[in-house]
C-alpha cells in the first residue's frame, strides 16, 4: 500500500458517493417512492380496500386479480358499462395481456398521488397509461369517479375500454416476440416464457462481462499513462480494491434497467425491482464503504511519511465519521424500501435525535472534544504525552476518548471532552529536552580542583556535538551542610526519548571523569547520629 494526496482522497470519496446516489436514484426510478418522493403531493393513508385511491394502486392491483383469475373482483377496477359477467372477464384477460406485453415505461409513471398527476396535461380526473406496440404509442387512461363507499378512486375509463378488443385482436409481436424463437415464447416455466428466463438471465451475464472488461481496460490504461511508479501503485492498489463491488453495482443498475423490456407482469416487476434495489443499496454502500477505507488508509500513509502524526489522526477520525454517515444513509434507504414513511421516521429521528442529546450529553462533548483536540493538533497517535499526570504513548484517539499507553504498558482511556477542556503535556513537539542534574562535591575540594572542574565541564558543554551551546551551562550555586553543590543544566538537542537517555548518560560519564581528573570527589550522603549516655539523661 502506498500514500495517496488528502486532497484526492476527498476528491475519491465525493465521487463515489455521486456515483452512489446517481445509481440508487437510477434504480429507485423501477419502484414508486422507493428513494425519493414523488412530484406530486404525498399520499394519504388509503381509504378503499382495493387500493384503487391511486392511479398505481389501480393498476397493479387490477393485474393482480386477473393473474388471480379473479375476474369478478378485476371487474370492479373497470368502469361500469353494462357488461355480462362472460365480457368482463374477456375484457380483463384483453387489458391485462395489454398491459403486461407493452407497458415498457417505468413504473413511476402511474402516479401514487389520490388526486393523480397534475403535470400531465390532462384534465384532473384523467390519468395516462402508456403503451408501446410497435413502434405506435397507445394511451389507456384512467378516470376519477366517487364511490359511495370508498369515496373517490381511479377505474379504468370507458372509452379506453371500448377500444381494448380492437387493439387485442391487431397485436403486434413484442420485442421478446421478435427476437427469440417462437419454441421459447411459447413454452413457459413458473408462469413465464422460457425465452423471458433467457432474457433475465442474459441481462445479468451481458453487463457483467461487459463492465467487467471495461473495468480491466480502465487499469490497464491508468497503470499505461501514469508514469510515475509510486502514483501508478497507488491507483493500482486502490482499483483492485474496489473494481470487483463497482461492476456488481453497474450490473445491477443495468439488469434492473432491462427488466421492463422483457414482458413481466407488474406485480412481479414491482417486487423484484424493490428485491433488486434493496440488494443494490447494500452494495452500493459497502462500495463506498471500501473506497473511504482505502482512500483514508492511503492519505493516512502520506501523513505518515510527511511527519505529519496530527494530520494522520484527524484522517483517521474522519474516516470513521464518514463510515457511520454511509451506514445511516444505507439505513434510512432500506427502510424506504421496506416501505416506512420516511417523514415520519426522520420526524422520528428528530425527536429521537433531541432526547439522546439532552440525555447523552457527555458522548456529544467527547465527540466534539475529540474532533477539537486533533484540529487544534494538541496530540495525535504516537506521540508521547503526559494526561491526568500519566505518561505515555497515544495510541488512538475514538469517537469518544483518547486512548493512552502508559510506561507501565497499561491502557488508559480518558475522555475526549475532559481533555478538551484540561492540560495535556504534549512531548512529541519538543525539538530538544532539558537534562538538569545536580553535581555534589565533597568538602576538602581545594579551589584549584573546583575550577578544574567547572573549566572541564563548560568546554564539555561547548563542544559536545548534541548540546545547544547558547543556553548550556555549570554554575556553582551553594554550599550545602555535606557538598560543595554545581548545577548542571543542558537541551539535548533531540526529540527521541531513547536517543536522549543515550546521550545524557555520555554526558553525565564524561563529567565523572572530569571530576576525578580534577583529583577530587562527589560528596558522599553522611547522616549523624547523637548517642547518649543513661548517665547523661540522669
Amino acid at each position: 500500500m502506498y500514500p495517496v494526496n488528502p486532497r484526492h482522497a476527498v476528491v475519491r470519496v465525493r465521487i463515489c458517493s455521486a456515483f452512489l446516489v446517481g445509481a440508487c436514484a437510477l434504480l429507485s426510478a423501477q419502484v414508486p417512492g422507493a428513494l425519493s418522493p414523488p412530484a406530486a403531493p404525498a399520499p394519504v393513508a388509503a381509504a378503499d380496500p382495493l387500493g384503487r385511491d391511486t392511479p398505481f394502486g389501480t393498476v397493479t392491483g387490477f393485474s393482480r386479480a386477473v393473474r388471480r383469475d379473479d375476474f369478478t373482483l378485476a371487474a370492479r377496477y373497470l368502469q361500469p358499462g353494462g357488461r355480462s359477467a362472460e365480457q368482463a372477464e374477456d375484457l380483463s384477460r384483453d387489458l391485462n395481456d395489454l398491459i403486461e406485453r407493452y407497458f415498457t415505461q417505468a413504473i413511476t409513471s402511474l402516479s401514487l398521488a389520490p388526486t393523480g398527476d397534475f403535470g400531465d396535461g390532462l384534465d384532473p380526473d384523467r390519468e395516462r397509461l402508456l403503451l408501446t406496440i410497435g413502434d405506435k404509442p397507445v394511451e389507456i387512461f384512467l378516470t376519477r369517479v366517487t364511490d359511495p363507499a370508498a369515496g373517490p378512486i381511479w377505474l379504468f375509463a370507458s372509452d379506453s375500454l371500448a377500444r381494448v378488443p380492437a387493439l387485442r385482436r391487431s397485436a403486434y409481436p413484442t420485442w421478446v416476440e421478435r427476437v427469440m424463437p417462437a419454441s421459447l415464447v411459447t413454452r413457459s416455466v413458473l408462469g413465464f416464457s422460457i425465452a423471458q428466463w433467457i432474457l433475465w438471465a442474459l441481462s445479468i451475464l451481458a453487463p457483467l462481462l461487459l463492465f467487467w472488461l471495461l473495468i480491466l481496460a480502465v487499469g490497464w490504461v491508468g497503470r499505461r499513462r501514469i508514469q510515475d511508479l509510486t502514483h501508478r501503485a497507488v491507483f493500482t492498489s486502490w482499483w483492485r480494491s474496489v473494481r470487483l463491488l463497482l461492476v456488481t453495482v453497474l450490473t445491477l443498475v443495468a439488469h434492473l434497467a432491462a427488466m421492463r423490456l422483457f414482458g413481466f407482469s407488474l406485480r412481479f416487476r414491482v417486487a423484484y425491482a424493490r428485491a433488486g434495489l434493496f440488494v443494490a443499496v447494500i452494495v452500493g454502500a459497502l462500495l463506498v464503504w471500501r473506497v473511504v477505507s482505502v482512500t483514508f488508509h492511503q492519505a493516512q500513509l502520506l501523513a505518515a511519511r510527511r511527519g505529519r502524526s496530527d494530520t494522520r489522526s484527524l484522517i483517521q477520525l474522519g474516516a470513521r465519521v464518514a463510515k457511520v454517515v454511509v451506514v445511516l444513509i444505507a439505513i434510512f434507504g432500506l427502510l424506504a424500501l421496506a416501505g416506512v414513511d420516511m417523514t415520519t421516521a426522520l420526524a422520528g429521528v428528530g425527536i429521537l435525535g433531541v432526547a439522546v442529546a439532552l440525555g447523552a450529553q457527555k458522548t456529544v462533548e467527547n465527540l466534539l472534544g475529540g474532533i477539537f483536540l486533533l484540529t487544534d493538533k494538541a496530540l495525535a497517535v504516537g506521540d508521547y504525552c503526559r494526561l491526568l499526570d500519566r505518561e505515555g504513548w497515544i495510541e488512538d484517539v475514538t469517537l469518544r476518548s483518547v486512548r493512552l499507553r502508559t510506561v507501565e504498558q497499561t491502557l488508559l482511556s480518558v475522555p475526549a471532552g475532559l481533555l478538551s477542556q484540561g492540560s495535556i503535556e504534549n512531548f512529541a513537539s519538543r525539538t530538544k529536552i532539558l537534562t538538569k542534574s545536580l553535581v555534589r562535591l565533597r568538602y576538602g575540594t581545594t579551589r584549584e580542583q573546583l575550577e578544574a572542574v567547572l573549566d572541564g565541564v563548560r568546554q564539555l558543554l561547548a563542544t559536545h556535538p548534541s548540546i545547544d551551546r547558547e543556553t548550556a551551562r555549570i554554575r556553582l550555586i551553594a554550599f550545602g551542610s555535606q557538598a560543595i553543590e554545581l548545577e548542571l543544566f543542558a537541551y539535548i538537542t533531540t526529540a527521541d526519548a531513547s536517543r536522549f537517555l543515550e546521550i545524557r548518560e555520555s554526558l553525565l560519564v564524561q563529567v565523572a571523569r572530569i571530576v576525578e581528573s580534577s583529583g577530587t570527589a562527589f560528596a558522599l550522603p553522611t547522616d549523624f547520629i547523637q548517642l547518649r549516655s543513661r548517665t547523661e539523661e540522669s
